[in-house]
């Protein structure tokens, strides 16, 4: 089920207005997005698009967490992208969705008819440059997990991990920031899933992170990194900021 949102619809007020795909508009550009968006919520749990379904909008998260996924031939369900806020779901150009779309979290998308949105990306050069920089983006993250998934222990999996909900759900400059505290977006399960881990293995490096002192738990999506630095080290990344 989806439901429409009532929260005012001014996009200054907008919590991913300078990293969304209306980044880098105009005032006149806005006032065109504005007046073609609309808003859809998704309870954690549903389906937001199916593979081979005609896609009839593209949208950008607002908030909250989704996955990609990707059914094999045998019925296996393989998470294969993490989507949040600013992430921008569908493709211009694209008719039929390739992959499932699920809310992992309640999700709020800000949403715009796909022909209507093909023909601003076709007119507006701010949008369209804004695309293509995501997507360059995009391209850059996927071949950073190759790497994290194909060559990275276990410990520095989770690390990584780690990093990467900091860096994508924190207003903090992480260069500058010590201590830091993060919800996860995803439960252990699924994060075995999209890490290619099992489940205890999962556990296990949490626990020993959190015996070490590099993270510390509160309940069960909780994480405080005392030491941003330490967990950049344990993820690999000690020369990465």
């Amino acid at each position: 089920m989806t439901l429409e949102l009532s929260f005012s619809k001014n996009c200054d007020t907008c919590p991913i207005r300078h990293r969304a795909v209306c980044a880098t508009c105009d005032k006149q550009e806005m006032e065109t997005l504005e007046s073609i968006k609309y808003y859809q919520t998704y309870e954690a749990g549903r389906t937001i698009m199916w593979s081979g379904d005609r896609m009839e909008f593209v949208a950008s998260i607002v908030s909250g967490t989704a996955t990609i996924e990707h059914l094999t031939e045998d019925g296996r369900k393989q998470t294969v992208g993490l989507m949040l806020p600013s992430d921008f779901i569908g493709r211009p150009g694209r008719e039929e969705a390739v992959y499932d779309v699920t809310a992992v979290t309640d999700v709020t998308l800000c949403c715009f008819r796909r022909k209507q949105f093909e023909h601003l990306v076709q007119n507006t050069p701010h949008i369209a440059q804004r695309m293509l920089e995501m997507a360059l983006d995009e391209l850059d993250a996927a071949r950073d997990w190759m790497f994290l998934l194909g060559r990275k222990t276990a410990r520095e999996k989770i690390a990584s991990f780690l990093m990467l909900i900091a860096r994508r759900t924190t207003a903090s400059d992480l260069d500058t920031a010590t201590e830091l505290g993060i919800d996860l977006p995803l439960t252990r399960d699924a994060m075995s899933d999209y890490l290619g881990l099992t489940l205890e293995t999962v556990s296990r490096q949490f626990s020993k992170l959190k015996a070490e002192g590099i993270i510390q738990l509160q309940g069960k999506r909780r994480v405080i990194i005392p030491d941003l630095d330490r967990l950049r080290a344990e993820a690999g990344d000690a020369g990465q900021h």
